[in-house]
């Protein structure tokens, strides 16, 4: 492990020692005073709703052995108190924050993988993970802390660890250029470029050039890239000569392929050529956006060197963070997909036609809004709606303000009005939902996290 000592906090923050020696050893770091164990180190971000640096004291008293504040006076009496302690004062937390993370990251030589796109990020980044440590002692971003504070706290967790594997999100343009800047990844992923945050970006050609912004930190990286992604095949064909870009695909002939794809409700197979070995892998998800995220896991274990044998169990034995294509069996043979984290069109686009590979079953779909579409909601809302109808859906049941327009589209489109439910809120989905269902139905929950239709799959779970 590489240790951090007071010390160096100061010189790489240019901070003021308040009281404390320097060289008291920094080892985890924390920014929830609810969460402190003692010996941490404390930071106080400021959010908008309220300064961490007011805490200091509390964390004090919960044992951290260092707190990292701004914008604190403290009078003599608190430097008795709190002499057997380290009380750092800089300009601002979150700079901070920033700049000790990225200290951290330049004491290790090693495998940094980093991980965006619109869709998909999250479970790429859990079959990567699984990939990795085959070989490596591998650190990942939990669940999707992958902004401005999740990364760099993620990074500050390096203790012996022999790889590293981010994931990077964004809303707006110059945010990922931030994370990578800290990161400083050598193999950069982009599984593709879609719809979500393109309120925020105004075109999906906009959101290619944020999330290029993942190559601003990078020296001569390997780039990986769904090939099957227009976007991001017309940007390979420009740039093919020019960078050291590995390419996966199902359709485009691509430098990672799947073959003789056997599809399942649960799981799926295919083939895949690596190092001209035909290996056969083993998904433990159905879908096929989860064999794209597989081909990738293929790509980057093959680029750090790791045996097929390894790749192929890497794979097999991936587990996905919770509420992504969730599968939860509930009494009489009912299933739910929870996959209500998140929503743009392209994830209701896979997740609406995993639902329809349910062919022996009745298949409920309950849609709440997409957030961040601005102009483009009501277009994107009735393309889902367009989906609904083309993948057979029984039963649709919607609530939201632009989730309306899910509803009237496949009624439009030929769905029976019979069979399509608009509600006011989560009390009245789980009421529709009671009511509903029938043993061996399939019902799948998908909406932006600002929905929480979570809490109704954690009521159906708790009652049923």
């Amino acid at each position: 492990m590489k240790s951090i000592l007071v010390k160096d906090l100061l010189s790489i923050t240019k901070g003021q020692l308040i009281v404390g020696k320097q060289d008291t050893i920094c080892e985890n770091f924390s920014k929830d005073t609810r969460k402190i164990s003692k010996g941490d180190v404390y930071i106080g971000i400021k959010g908008e709703k309220f300064d961490g640096s007011c805490f200091w004291e509390e964390a004090l008293k919960k044992g951290a052995s260092v707190v990292i504040v701004e914008n604190i006076s403290f009078t003599q009496d608190n430097k008795e108190l709190w002499k057997d302690r380290t009380i750092i004062k800089v300009k601002n937390t979150l700079q901070a924050l920033y700049e000790i993370a990225s200290y951290k990251r330049s004491l290790y030589n090693i495998p940094v993988i980093a991980i965006t796109g619109s869709v998909g990020k999250t479970s790429t980044k859990d079959i990567i993970a699984s990939v990795v440590s085959q070989k490596y002692k591998t650190l990942k971003t939990e669940a999707n802390f992958n902004n401005n504070i999740g990364l760099p706290f993620t990074i500050l967790k390096l203790k012996d660890h022999q790889a590293l594997v981010l994931e990077m999100g964004m809303n707006h343009l110059g945010e990922i250029h931030l994370l990578t800047s800290i990161a400083k990844p050598n193999i950069c992923v982009i599984t593709n470029i879609g719809t979500s945050h393109i309120g925020n970006l105004g075109s999906r050609e906009n959101i290619l050039k944020a999330k290029l912004e993942i190559l601003d930190g990078c020296k001569n990286p390997t780039i990986i890239i769904n090939n099957d992604n227009d976007l991001l095949h017309s940007w390979y064909e420009n740039e093919k000569y020019n960078k050291n870009i590995k390419t996966f695909g199902i359709n485009e002939i691509s430098d990672y392929n799947s073959n003789n794809i056997k599809m399942e409700t649960k799981s799926s197979k295919f083939t895949c050529k690596i190092n001209n070995e035909k290996v056969e892998i083993n998904v433990p998800v159905g879908g096929e956006h989860f064999i794209l995220n597989s081909l990738c896991a293929i790509a980057v274990g093959n680029e750090l060197g790791i045996e097929n044998e390894k790749i192929k169990k890497g794979i097999g034995q991936f587990e996905l963070t919770k509420k992504r294509m969730d599968i939860i069996e509930l009494k009489n043979g009912i299933k739910i997909i929870n996959d209500s984290y998140n929503a743009s069109f392209e994830s209701m686009k896979a997740s609406i036609k995993y639902l329809s590979t349910f062919v022996k079953n009745r298949k409920i779909a309950v849609l709440g809004d997409m957030l961040e579409l601005g102009e483009f909601a009501k277009e994107l809302h009735e393309n889902v709606g367009k989906e609904i109808y083309n993948n057979k859906i029984d039963i649709l049941i919607c609530s939201g303000d632009s989730a309306r327009y899910i509803a009237k589209q496949a009624e439009n489109e030929g769905m029976s009005k019979d069979s399509i439910y608009f509600l006011k809120d989560k009390k009245q989905i789980l009421q529709k939902i009671n009511k509903l269902m029938n043993p061996n139905d399939v019902i799948l929950f998908k909406a932006s996290n600002g929905m929480k239709f979570f809490d109704i799959v954690d009521e159906l779970k708790n009652k049923n």
